[in-house]
């Protein structure tokens, strides 16, 4: 699943209208390798879905 970040940018975290994969969804929370390159669980409420998994 793709989702687009729609928070603040926040240097090497996230990138306000940049998309992500969603590598895992844990207890609701997406998975996604952040502009560190490392992956963190972010809330979903705070991105768009814009493309489900097939």
């Amino acid at each position: 699943m793709k989702v687009k970040w729609l928070g603040k940018t926040d240097f090497l975290v996230l990138t306000n209208n940049k998309i992500y994969d969603v590598i895992s969804i844990e207890r609701g929370w997406y998975r996604i390798i952040d502009d560190s390159g490392d992956d963190y669980l972010y809330p979903p409420d705070m991105f768009e879905i814009v493309e489900e998994d097939k």
